[in-house]
């Protein structure tokens, strides 16, 4: 895994009967000391929902392994994970992903990732979609514009239109 791709944690735990708001205080707490790492890009949890999934899902995001790996290997996230032992009734699943998968991952469950060749398929079709939507509904806007300027803002849009799904998880993950 290359050490500048982003990567994300899905950490599934049971929380004994009757801890539950102890938990989330947790929780809030070790959220909140992870974000003063380097690289830290949000903590998004999933609270247990009845009859779908017992657990609490919590899922960390970092943009590099180098800043995941302080994260998971420094004091202050173990002196956190100790005072959560009064309050969990099992070992935590643990699953380390990164790049586009992550997207898909469903927490308890091993992933598997689809081949290289069928993500650049995924990706030239979605790149292919929008360059022709792009061409259909906003070129003739710009019509009007001087040349330089109206390759200006196709050339924005373009860009923002294939970039924003990407980043939208991220930015909302900031909190």
């Amino acid at each position: 895994m290359p050490d500048s791709a982003p990567v994300t944690v899905v950490i599934a735990q049971q929380v004994k009967p009757g801890h539950e708001a102890e938990y989330e205080a947790w929780m809030s707490g070790i959220a909140q000391v992870a974000s003063t790492y380097p690289g830290h890009l949000g903590v998004n949890q999933i609270r247990p929902h009845p009859g779908v999934r017992s657990e609490y899902v919590t899922i960390f995001r970092f943009d590099s392994y180098e800043h995941l790996k302080a994260w998971m290997t420094s004091r202050d996230r173990q002196f956190w994970l100790d005072k959560a032992q009064p309050l969990i009734a099992a070992n935590p699943q643990v699953q380390q992903i990164s790049g586009v998968e992550a997207w898909f991952s469903i927490p308890g469950k091993v992933l598997r990732t689809p081949p290289r060749y069928k993500t650049a398929l995924l990706t030239g079709t979605v790149v292919y979609i929008l360059i022709n939507l792009l061409n259909r509904f906003v070129t003739p806007f710009l019509r009007g514009l001087p040349a330089w300027l109206g390759s200006f803002l196709y050339r924005c849009l373009g860009s923002l239109s294939s970039c924003t799904p990407v980043q939208v998880p991220s930015s909302c993950a900031q909190g």
